[in-house]
């Protein structure tokens, strides 16, 4: 954007202050003319909920958000026997690992389990064998626990009773939450986006961006 310095003269003000003047605005446009990142997922950056979570893995071990820090983490709400959603998008993170190459090792898969009465420490964790070895499914210790922290993540999920007492399945959001190195909740992406969107914005995360 140009800019007509000799504007300020029409004001008469004293040479130092019109100098003053003129520095403060450019470093003004500066500053707007910063692209923000163009992310294809939501950008929910400074949002007030999704912000930790006390829960125990696959292994018997205790973890936090904290505990991944340097890493892009991806966090997903499923269950081990959904039929498609689940393991399509688990699936599709284990591509983007491997597309990353190097940088792969720098994002952190997590998989919330909303059916902790059936997915056990044993069947989470072949589970996870099927996609990644990096992968780590997470479980609330009890029912009131995991409610809890559904509503902070502000996710849905609901028990569909089936034919038999343990054939019903579960119905629950689809999305994921992605935070940068830093711990912070970034982005939201919707089941469904792709590969090649995921890993055009795990790359801005991993750059900073």
């Amino acid at each position: 954007m140009r800019m007509n310095t000799a504007a300020f003269a029409t004001f008469n003000l004293p040479r130092w202050l019109s100098r003053l003047l003129l520095a403060v605005l450019l470093i003004g446009l500066g500053a707007c003319s910063k692209d923000k990142p163009s992310f294809s997922a939501i950008d929910v950056t400074g949002a007030d909920y999704a912000k930790d979570f006390a829960l125990i893995d696959q292994h018997g071990q205790a973890r936090r958000l904290a505990d991944f820090r340097g890493k892009v983490v991806v966090i997903f709400f499923g269950y081990t026997q959904c039929p498609d959603v689940c393991p399509t998008t688990m699936s599709e993170l284990a591509e983007v690992r491997k597309l990353l190459g190097a940088q792969g090792e720098k994002v952190q898969a997590l998989f919330v389990s909303v059916d902790p009465a059936r997915d056990t420490p044993q069947v989470l964790q072949a589970y996870m064998a099927n996609f990644d070895p990096s992968f780590i499914a997470l479980y609330a210790q009890s029912p009131e626990q995991l409610a809890a922290l559904a509503k902070d993540f502000k996710v849905y999920y609901k028990k569909v009773d089936g034919k038999t007492p343990g054939s019903y399945t579960m119905d629950h959001s689809a999305g994921s939450y992605i935070y940068d190195p830093e711990g912070r909740l970034r982005l939201y992406t919707r089941y469904g986006s792709g590969v090649t969107a995921l890993v055009a914005d795990i790359n801005l995360l991993l750059q900073g961006k």
